[in-house]
């Protein structure tokens, strides 16, 4: 009889394993492989209409992708103009925000996508480019452009394609500034050359809608905006008379050590950090209470994150039975109350794979960058940084340490900073690890073979070069924490 099977198992129980050698093959992809569309453009008696072939202008059939009408920013495709009216369309796709609407809403399809992302230069085929006026971003004929009869091109914009080059939104941008204040030669040429050098790692993701490739940015545009409302007083401490510092790092070192027996998310250890540090910037909790604090938060971060989250006797008994299940509750409705039921939190884990995109998914890189963010989870100095400013950080510290190359310009484009900008957070990540250790069960956790031996080779690394990059600046902070921990 084969052994039962745990309720906890899920498909990745190893927070490394995330970029498998496994490649993943998508519905989308799937579709287009298997799919055979009869020559005569007939339906199948099971075939949906998203599967149906298309006849073009010649009377061939042409076939159409199964995902086909994902995008939303994408040119029409097959219909037709006659008399000043459009032709009868389908569903109506979601326009995006450049979408300027003249004449009517015209299906949607991916075919002809040119959409650009902000700040990056996109080289392809003029054959595959098409060249659109401001308010032209979904493809709907504007009232400047010409009546189209089909969905192919004619030979006059081929011509026109030839002679003028697509433009890039930076040169949009600068003409538009440049009509209300002067822009200097020297710093026009610095972004372009700095615009060249950037890579367009997103349009690779297009055919796969699970990545979202279309709406990336304005994700992280967006999750940069909540770092500033999900970020805690820096200097709470002041208005906590039971508590220090010290204390705090020993709590969260228990929580990291109750994280690991749980096998729980990443995801899970930052929330539940950030919510008790917004907790104790609003509240002041006694010594006897901090306990309760940070098993409630682990609580109810592993219900915002987690697919199963462990039950709430599970951590009244890690906790050795201290506070009783109804406490644990009690505590949670107080704390929930307390921050309004925010748990929108800019997580950290978001902002490293954005940048590990860039660094091609590399996996030692990555698990180096996971134990230098959770340092910012121990000390309390890096609590007044943004998490994506912390997450670019540990990046960048990873590459150095592992020698994996500058801080080119796609490196710094999906951070979002660059090198003068990281070096404060830089600076103090060497400083604690330069330093003795005194969270044993964070330093165990990132000791083992599973995460690379990463504390002991980043250690090893600060112990040879920190002498290169703490200069007198952190000795004042240093001292500070120095005395605290005694």
């Amino acid at each position: 009889m084969p052994p039962a099977r745990s309720l906890r198992t899920r498909g990745t129980m190893n927070e490394n394993d995330e970029n498998g050698p496994a490649p993943r093959v998508t519905r989308a992809k799937t579709a287009a492989l298997t799919t055979d569309v009869p020559a005569n453009g007939t339906k199948n008696a099971l075939q949906t209409k998203r599967t149906t072939s298309t006849t073009g202008a010649n009377g061939a059939a042409r076939r159409r992708p199964a995902l086909g009408d994902v995008s939303n920013v994408n040119k029409t495709d097959g219909a037709e103009i006659k008399d000043g009216k459009k032709g009868a369309t389908g569903k109506v796709g979601l326009t995006s925000k450049t979408t300027t609407q003249t004449g009517g809403v015209q299906k949607l399809s991916r075919t002809n996508s040119s959409r650009t992302a902000p700040k990056i230069q996109q080289t392809t085929k003029k054959a595959s480019v098409e060249v659109k006026g401001p308010g032209s971003g979904s493809g709907v004929i504007g009232a400047t452009r010409g009546k189209r009869t089909s969905s192919h091109k004619s030979i006059k914009e081929e011509e026109f394609l030839q002679e003028e080059p697509p433009r890039k939104k930076a040169d949009v941008e600068k003409k538009d500034v440049s009509k209300f204040a002067p822009v200097p030669e020297a710093v026009e040429s610095t972004k372009d050359a700095m615009d060249a050098a950037v890579q367009d790692l997103d349009i690779e993701d297009l055919d796969d809608p699970l990545m979202a490739a279309e709406y990336v940015v304005e994700i992280f545009d967006y999750l940069k905006d909540l770092e500033m409302v999900t970020l805690p007083n820096p200097q709470y401490i002041e208005h906590q008379p039971d508590l220090e510092w010290k204390m705090r790092g020993i709590l969260v070192d228990w929580l990291i050590e109750v994280h690991t027996r749980f096998r729980l998310l990443p995801e899970t250890l930052f929330l539940a950090v950030n919510i008790i540090d917004r907790f104790l910037s609003a509240e002041v909790v006694a010594l006897d209470r901090l306990q309760l604090v940070g098993v409630t938060a682990m609580f109810i971060a592993s219900k915002y994150e987690e697919v199963l989250s462990p039950h709430v006797a599970n951590f009244s008994h890690v906790a050795d039975e201290t506070f009783s299940d109804k406490e644990i509750l009690d505590a949670e409705r107080h704390v929930l109350a307390t921050l309004e039921y925010n748990m929108s939190f800019p997580n950290p884990m978001n902002f490293l794979r954005r940048i590990s995109k860039a660094d091609n998914y590399d996996i030692q890189t990555r698990t180096l960058g996971k134990y230098l963010m959770e340092i910012s989870l121990l000390d309390h100095r890096f609590m007044e940084f943004h998490q994506s400013h912390i997450s670019a950080a540990a990046m960048y510290l990873a590459r150095l340490i592992l020698e994996r190359g500058p801080w080119d310009a796609t490196l710094a484009h999906y951070a979002g900073y660059t090198e003068e900008e990281i070096d404060p957070v830089f600076r103090l990540m060497i400083d604690y690890l330069h330093r003795p250790v005194c969270h044993e069960a964070f330093f165990k956790k990132y000791a083992s073979k599973k995460f690379l031996k990463a504390s002991i080779l980043t250690r090893q690394w600060a112990k040879k070069y920190h002498h290169l990059y703490i200069d007198s600046s952190l000795a004042e902070p240093y001292t500070y924490i120095k005395d605290s921990d005694q």
